[in-house]
C-alpha cells in the first residue's frame, strides 16, 4: 500500500481552520482496487463515515469509503469540536416531540457517542488532544434564567449529570449558570486519522477524489456511479451530512453556517472549561493547544445557510470577542455547515423512498462528533443485523413522504442546465466592470442572471448562478470564496465544482466574449 503526504489537509473553504495546521493529507492506495464488488460502500470520510466504515470492517465485512475529496474535507475539518452529554436539541424539547422515554433514549444515544469516542482513542492508542473539561451554561437575563431553569429540570428528569453554579470561568456578566462535570474536547482531525489508519489496516478501501453521483440497483446490488468509474456494493452509507441528490430530507433539515474565531489573548490566562451563554443565536468558548500555542476559541452566530452576509457574521463575532477579551492577534477565522432537523433529531437508518440496503445519517444539529458517532455504530449494526434500540427514534421513516414529491423531482433534476440554452457566452458589462478583485456576486448581464467572481489577476469567472439540485439561485459567500444555496446547503467553489452536497453536478460554465 504506498501512501505519501500532502503539504496540508484540505476543508471545503479558504479560511483555514486550526484543526489543519500540521496535519497532512495520508494519500492511500485503495487496499483490494481490483475487487469485483464489495459488502458496503460508505460514502463520505468524515466521522460518521469513518466511525461506520472501521466498525464494519474489524466485523469481518469488506468495505470502502468513496469520498469527493478527501478525509474530513467537510464539516468534521471545521467544527468546533466539543464533545457534551447534553445537545443543542434540549431534553425538555426531546420529550416534547417524543416523550420521556424518547428524551432518555435521546440522552443514552448522546453518552454513547461521547463513550465511542473516548474508548476509541484509547484502543487505537490515537494522540488526539482529547481532554476531560466541565461545561457551563450561563443566563444573563430573566427570560434566559427561565430557559435555563427548564434545562436544568429537563437533564435531571433523563438522568443527565447537572447543577448550578456561582461560578463561571468568564468575563461576561451572567445571572444564573449550570455546570455539567465530565464533558471533553479533542482535535477532530487527528481522531478521525487515527480511525482511518485502523481502517486500512484492518484491510479496508479508500477511494479519494471520487464524487458518488448516484445509485442504481439490480438483483441485491447496488451500483454507484462517478465520473472516475463505479462500485458495487450488497450495501450502501450515506455519510455525507446530507444524502445527494433530491430527497425527502431537503424538506426536514434547514442548512446553517457556523462561525468560529481562534485568538490569542494578551493576558495569558485561558479558560480550562467549554463555555456557552442562551443567547439565540448562542456563543460557546473553550480554549485549545495547536501546535504548542494556547487559543481561545469563540464561536457562534449562527444563521441559516446563504441567508446572511458571512463577512458580517465574523465582524459581529470579533466584536463580542473584543467586548470581553483583550485579545492581542485573530490566528484563525473559519466557518462550517450543520443541519437541523425539524423534530429536534437525527434522521439514522434505512434511506426512504430507497432500495433495501441504502442507509443515511444527517440532522445532528450542532452536535455532530457525538450523534455522528453513535450514527456510525447504529448503521454498522444495522447492516450486521444486530438491530439497534435507537432504530425507531431515529428511523427516517418517521419521515412522511408527500404527495407531490415525486413530480417535484421529476420537474426539478435538470432544471439548472437549461439556463442560457441560447447564449454560452457574455461580455464584460458594467456592471461586471464594477466588481472588484476578490470579489464575486450575482449580477446581471444582457437580461441575464450571472454568479461572476473576478479573482485577484483581474479575471472573471463566470456561472450560472442556479444551484444544480433544485434549481434555487446561489449567494456569494465571501468569507469562504463560494457560492452556498440558501434553500438546501449546497456549496460550489469558484470554477463551479460541487463543494458539499446535495448537488452532485457543477455550477455552469459561461464562457466570457473575447471581443
Amino acid at each position: 500500500m504506498a501512501t505519501q503526504t500532502n503539504p496540508i489537509i484540505a476543508r471545503d473553504g479558504v479560511q483555514e481552520s486550526p484543526w489543519q495546521n500540521g496535519i497532512t493529507d495520508l494519500k492511500t492506495a485503495a487496499n483490494n482496487a481490483s475487487t469485483p464488488s464489495f459488502d458496503v460502500l460508505v460514502v463520505g470520510a468524515g466521522i460518521t463515515g469513518m466511525t461506520a466504515a472501521l466498525l464494519l470492517q474489524q466485523a469481518g465485512k469488506q468495505v470502502i469509503i468513496a469520498d469527493a475529496y478527501t478525509l474530513g474535507f467537510g464539516t468534521t475539518g471545521g467544527t468546533s469540536a466539543h464533545i457534551n452529554t447534553f445537545a443543542d436539541t434540549t431534553y425538555p424539547e426531546a420529550e416534547s416531540a417524543f416523550g420521556e422515554e424518547g428524551a432518555k433514549l435521546f440522552k443514552e444515544a448522546i453518552a454513547e457517542g461521547f463513550t465511542l469516542i473516548k474508548d476509541q482513542a484509547a484502543a487505537l492508542k490515537i494522540d488526539c488532544d482529547l481532554e476531560s473539561k466541565p461545561g457551563y451554561l450561563y443566563a444573563e437575563n430573566e427570560n434566559e434564567v427561565k430557559q435555563l431553569d427548564e434545562i436544568y429540570e429537563g437533564a435531571v428528569k433523563v438522568g443527565v449529570a447537572v447543577s448550578y453554579s456561582k461560578e463561571v470561568p468568564t468575563p461576561v456578566p451572567f445571572q444564573k449558570a449550570l455546570i455539567w462535570d465530565g464533558q471533553a474536547q479533542f482535535h477532530p482531525l487527528k481522531y478521525v486519522q487515527g480511525l482511518q489508519k485502523a481502517f486500512l489496516a484492518a484491510g479496508g478501501s479508500i477511494r479519494e477524489n471520487m464524487l458518488i453521483t448516484g445509485v442504481e440497483t439490480g438483483d441485491g446490488v447496488h451500483t454507484a456511479s462517478s465520473a472516475s468509474g463505479n462500485i458495487r456494493s450488497k450495501a450502501v452509507i450515506y455519510a455525507t451530512h446530507m444524502p445527494p441528490n433530491i430527497n425527502l430530507f431537503n424538506f426536514e433539515c434547514a442548512p446553517y453556517r457556523s462561525y468560529v474565531m481562534a485568538v490569542k489573548l494578551k493576558s495569558g490566562k485561558y479558560p480550562d472549561a467549554l463555555i456557552y451563554d442562551t443567547q439565540e443565536p448562542y456563543h460557546y468558548v473553550r480554549t485549545h493547544l495547536i501546535n504548542g500555542e494556547q487559543l481561545l476559541l469563540v464561536g457562534g452566530l449562527d444563521h441559516k445557510t446563504g441567508h446572511e452576509d458571512p463577512e458580517k457574521a465574523f465582524d459581529d463575532l470579533e466584536k463580542y470577542i473584543r467586548k470581553y477579551y483583550s485579545i492581542s492577534s485573530v490566528k484563525y477565522r473559519w466557518s462550517s455547515q450543520y443541519y437541523v432537523p425539524v423534530d429536534g433529531l437525527p434522521y439514522i437508518g434505512q434511506m426512504p423512498m430507497a432500495a433495501e440496503g441504502i442507509y443515511c445519517a444527517t440532522g445532528y444539529n450542532g452536535n455532530g462528533m457525538m450523534l455522528g458517532s453513535v450514527a456510525g455504530k447504529i448503521l454498522s449494526d444495522l447492516i450486521l443485523k444486530k438491530g439497534s434500540r435507537y432504530e425507531k427514534l431515529f428511523s427516517p421513516a418517521r419521515i412522511k413522504p408527500m404527495d407531490s414529491f415525486s413530480e417535484f423531482v421529476k420537474e426539478n433534476a435538470d432544471v439548472a442546465y437549461h439556463f442560457v440554452a441560447d447564449r454560452l457566452q457574455v461580455h464584460e458589462t458594467d456592471s461586471l466592470k464594477r466588481l472588484q478583485p476578490g470579489t464575486g456576486k450575482v449580477v446581471e448581464v444582457d437580461g441575464q442572471k450571472i454568479a461572476a467572481y473576478r479573482d485577484d489577476e483581474g479575471k472573471v469567472h463566470a456561472l450560472s448562478p442556479v444551484c444544480t439540485h433544485a434549481a434555487c439561485i446561489v449567494n456569494w459567500n465571501g468569507e469562504e470564496k463560494s457560492w452556498d444555496c440558501p434553500c438546501h446547503g449546497a456549496r460550489y467553489d469558484i470554477e463551479g465544482n460541487v463543494l458539499t452536497g446535495p448537488a452532485t453536478k457543477g455550477l455552469l460554465k459561461i464562457a466570457q466574449d473575447e471581443n
